[in-house]
């Protein structure tokens, strides 16, 4: 039994440890040998023993022959060495050799043998790409879902930015309510002191002093229309004298002194929409520019022509040379309350409210840092129709 059991586990003798085509050389050889001793035992005539061994050596030898030369290495070492070669390229991978070509199987039991082996490894390789698409499908899915969380969480800050702005709308309309009065009263003081005689540089002051306070009218309104929707007149618009406005508005800061101003923009370039939303618009643009400078700097304005989806749009850029835009509020710099200034006038709101005219025009603001240094704001509105 226990003889048995080692010659199960494969571990035999000498002969166990033999290639297949040296134990088929040692069976057929010995078959033969034995074939032949036998023969020469039973048809040996008297006095001819050396002839009928000779003859019977010389039959061993051919079949021998034959068999190691002629069967053998066609129908059994031919076999073995094709599972072997197969075996060893599904082991390094070569996916071109690891099949047995149909051609080269037998029926016989290594033909079957050939044969299962060849389903499995395609079966395998079947599963295998089904894993992998698996996998492909599970990473697009998670992809898909982290793009949706990412949306999510999106809708969630918007949704507290909304309850923001619903709250910051009732001020504005309260603070507009209550400004409107002594804006009244002040604006029609100073066009009676108008109407009196007076110096030049006095009425000049007063003719200043008139647009400011019709500018704040116009801020005051606007806090109107963030708290609720109001029909606006849109009409063409002359952008370049409506920067130079903006700029004479800005231009009453003592910051805005140390800065130069470089109004590129043609003369007969156009938008459609109300120039007193826009006016407040580009206030706000300017005069961050003007506070991202400080002491000293340049602000560049100029404007371009496109045509998109078959309509005319004007691109107006507003550029400085100063530090530029921190990377960290980029992404973020239309949302209320998002500020870099820490002083009591800087409240977060102005590029908001910007973003929300330049969109009820039908229009886009976009923020960016110049490569040579310095913020650049684009805004695109609409260009005026060409009439027929």
């Amino acid at each position: 039994m226990e003889g048995r059991g080692e010659w199960e586990r494969g571990g035999g003798g000498w002969f166990d440890r033999l290639a297949v085509r040296r134990k088929l050389m040692v069976l057929h050889n010995l078959f033969f040998l034995i074939l032949v001793l036998s023969l020469y035992l039973v048809l040996r005539p008297p006095g001819a023993h050396l002839t009928v061994g000779g003859a019977l050596l010389v039959v061993y030898v051919l079949a021998v022959a034959a068999l190691e030369a002629l069967i053998l290495p066609r129908y059994v070492y031919g076999p073995i060495q094709r599972l072997l070669a197969a075996d060893a390229a599904l082991q390094q991978g070569e996916r071109d050799e690891e099949l047995i070509d149909p051609r080269f199987i037998s029926r016989d039991e290594l033909g079957q043998i050939m044969s299962s082996r060849n389903r499995t490894v395609t079966l395998l390789r079947q599963r295998e790409r089904e894993l992998t698409d698996a996998l492909a499908r599970l990473e697009e899915t998670a992809a898909d879902l982290k793009r949706k969380n990412h949306l999510l969480e999106t809708a969630q800050q918007n949704l507290a930015s909304q309850d923001r702005l619903v709250s910051l709308g009732m001020l504005s309309a309260g603070v507009a309510h209550e400004l409107n009065t002594p804006l009244a009263v002040l604006h029609g003081s100073i066009e009676k002191l108008l109407e009196a005689p007076g110096e030049a540089a006095g009425r000049e002051r007063l003719a200043r002093m008139l647009r400011v306070t019709e500018r704040l009218r116009g801020i005051s309104e606007s806090l109107v229309d963030f708290a609720r929707a109001r029909t606006q007149q849109m009409g063409p618009v002359r952008i370049g004298p409506l920067l130079d406005e903006a700029w004479s508005l800005v231009g009453l800061e003592p910051e805005a002194r140390r800065v130069s101003f470089d109004n590129g923009i043609a003369a007969d370039d156009e938008v459609f929409g109300n120039a007193d939303r826009l006016l407040q618009v580009f206030v706000n643009l300017l005069r961050n520019a003007i506070d991202a400078l400080g002491s000293s700097g340049k602000v560049i304005v100029r404007a371009r022509r496109v045509t998109q989806d078959r309509r005319p749009w004007l691109v107006v850029s507003v550029a400085d040379n100063g530090p530029g835009i921190r990377p960290d509020l980029l992404p973020r710099l239309f949302e209320p309350f998002v500020t870099s200034r820490l002083d009591a006038r800087g409240t977060g709101l102005g590029l908001a409210v910007a973003e929300g005219i330049v969109h009820q025009h039908g229009g886009v603001i976009v923020a960016s840092n110049r490569p040579e240094g310095g913020a650049c704001f684009e805004v695109t509105l609409p260009g005026v129709e060409p009439e027929s």
